[in-house]
């Protein structure tokens, strides 16, 4: 891979890293961009780098299961309606394990049969959060868009994974009819109409569901915002204290198992793509677990001293060093017991852990305080 491939490489995928974190705050706009960086970087490679890309899936699912693993902890952050929150849930860990399954068997069918519909239902109720109130959703509403996006997503799955084409080749065979490797560029430029003729269409439709969505619907009353924390509820400094004696009151316990449950997979799913991972699936459970256990520990600490953003940062900066410091001491003492590390992959695991553990038990506290007011007003 020569100095130019690698830039394009790298910033694509920093990129997919970065953006991912503006979901908690921005959760509609994060997403999306998510989502169409996912749908366009092979278009990207294709277009500026001369390596072939047959290896890239396993990187691009594992970097999906990323952005959506931050998605769903940003549940616990800002929604606000229960049965949404267990449906996602239900929704993200059965895609999760079937991408950890296919990254072990590499059946493809595994990812049609365990569909990505969680990212759709979570588009899904944070649109609807723009203009109405999420609490106001029913549970028929809930269950059946649920319903209605499996069976969209099914075909698309196909598409994706059993048939394996690219829609961007598609589009250049099947309706521009030129061969795949023939430019953007020059395409755009023989076939100006067209481009023409769909960004108008495109615009017609955005115009049309504006009129839909303030002239037709119910009106709301709510001013229109991307970032949730407009209609997040005020906590008392008492329910805070009773949020955080709820996290600390003990160390394994459903949050601690789901934490390992979610590392464990995610941790699993980026081994099979990264290069020279020598542990097992088992090993790296054991590791996870291990460490998580750790984590937690230290953040029912932290948890009993604060709960603003900036803090936030400080427990990911401290439990860094924690993780860290296991990785250095266990690369130290391995060679005695004929073990060893590869330390840019297992430093890799680390910085995933610490960030998914701090976003969840900071996120969970907000999510203790939440529900805890609600049965308090029934």
């Amino acid at each position: 891979m020569d100095v130019s491939d690698q830039m394009v490489f790298g910033t694509v995928v920093l990129a997919r890293f970065l953006v991912t974190l503006t979901i908690p705050r921005f959760p509609l706009p994060g997403i999306v961009v998510a989502l169409v960086l996912d749908a366009v970087d092979q278009t990207v490679f294709q277009q500026f780098m001369k390596l072939p890309l047959e290896g890239y899936q396993g990187y691009d699912k594992a970097l999906d299961i990323y952005y959506l693993a931050i998605a769903y902890i940003s549940t616990l952050r800002n929604w606000s309606n229960y049965l949404a929150f267990q449906v996602s849930r239900f929704l993200f860990y059965y895609r999760l394990v079937g991408v950890a399954l296919f990254e072990v068997w590499h059946l493809r069918a595994l990812l049609m049969i365990f569909p990505n519909t969680f990212e759709y239902f979570f588009i899904f109720y944070e649109t609807y959060r723009l203009r109405w109130d999420p609490n106001q959703m029913t549970r028929k509403l809930l269950l059946s868009a649920a319903a209605f996006i499996w069976i969209v997503k099914l075909p698309q799955e196909y598409w994706i994974h059993i048939a394996q084409l690219d829609a961007t080749d598609w589009i250049k065979t099947n309706i521009f009819d030129v061969p795949t490797e023939v430019p953007w560029s020059d395409i755009f430029l023989d076939a100006f109409g067209i481009f023409l003729g769909g960004g108008a269409l495109v615009v017609l439709i955005l115009v049309a569901a504006w009129w839909l969505v303030t002239r037709r619907l119910p009106p709301t009353g709510r001013k229109l915002t991307f970032s949730p924390d407009a209609h997040q509820p005020s906590f008392t400094a008492e329910q805070t204290r009773r949020a955080r004696a709820s996290e600390a009151a003990r160390i394994i316990d459903s949050a601690l198992i789901e934490k390992v449950v979610l590392v464990s997979l995610l941790s699993i799913t980026f081994a099979q793509v990264l290069p020279d991972v020598r542990a097992t699936n088992l090993q790296l459970a054991i590791a996870v677990a291990f460490a998580i256990t750790i984590n937690t520990a230290l953040s029912h600490w932290l948890a009993r001293r604060g709960s603003a953003w900036a803090f936030a940062l400080r427990e990911f900066a401290v439990m860094g060093v924690v993780n860290l410091s296991l990785v250095l001491v266990y690369a130290f003492w391995a060679p005695n017991f004929d073990g060893a590390i590869d330390l840019r992959n297992t430093l890799f695991f680390a910085l995933m852990l610490t960030l998914m553990v701090t976003l969840f038990d900071h996120y969970r506290q907000v999510y203790l305080m939440r529900f805890a007011l609600a049965a308090e007003r029934v």
